[in-house]
């Protein structure tokens, strides 16, 4: 699978405020092919973009649950831990089976597999 190489170095810009310089937003990059989110941890793991992001009632984009739980997986910390121990009563199994398939593939052994 061919990956887009665009901003392959740079996977991560932090805006600031105009004036005050406080930074505001940060921006992801991820690569795709097409209409295809495509992990950069594994490249096997690929969602189109019309399921990859969800919207908020009033229409603000955000990254489906699992994808972000999957972010926070590399690095074991405690904030993660609570995300995901706050996010499994809302995954439905085609989520939970979906994160723990990944989990298996990109940190084999994690220890939020065995409660998925």
């Amino acid at each position: 699978m061919a990956v887009s190489t665009t901003f392959r170095c740079h996977l991560q810009t932090w805006l600031p405020e105009p004036g005050t310089g406080t930074y505001r937003l940060d921006v992801f990059r991820e690569p795709h092919v097409d209409d295809r989110w495509v992990c950069r941890r594994d490249h096997s793991i690929t969602l189109p973009y019309r399921e990859l992001i969800l919207r908020t009632t009033d229409v603000v984009p955000y990254v489906i649950p699992e994808v972000a739980l999957l972010f926070k997986a590399k690095h074991l910390r405690d904030k993660g831990d609570a995300d995901f121990v706050r996010a499994l009563p809302d995954l439905g199994p085609a989520r939970r089976s979906r994160l723990r398939r990944w989990l298996e593939l990109v940190h084999p052994g994690h220890r939020w597999i065995d409660s998925l």
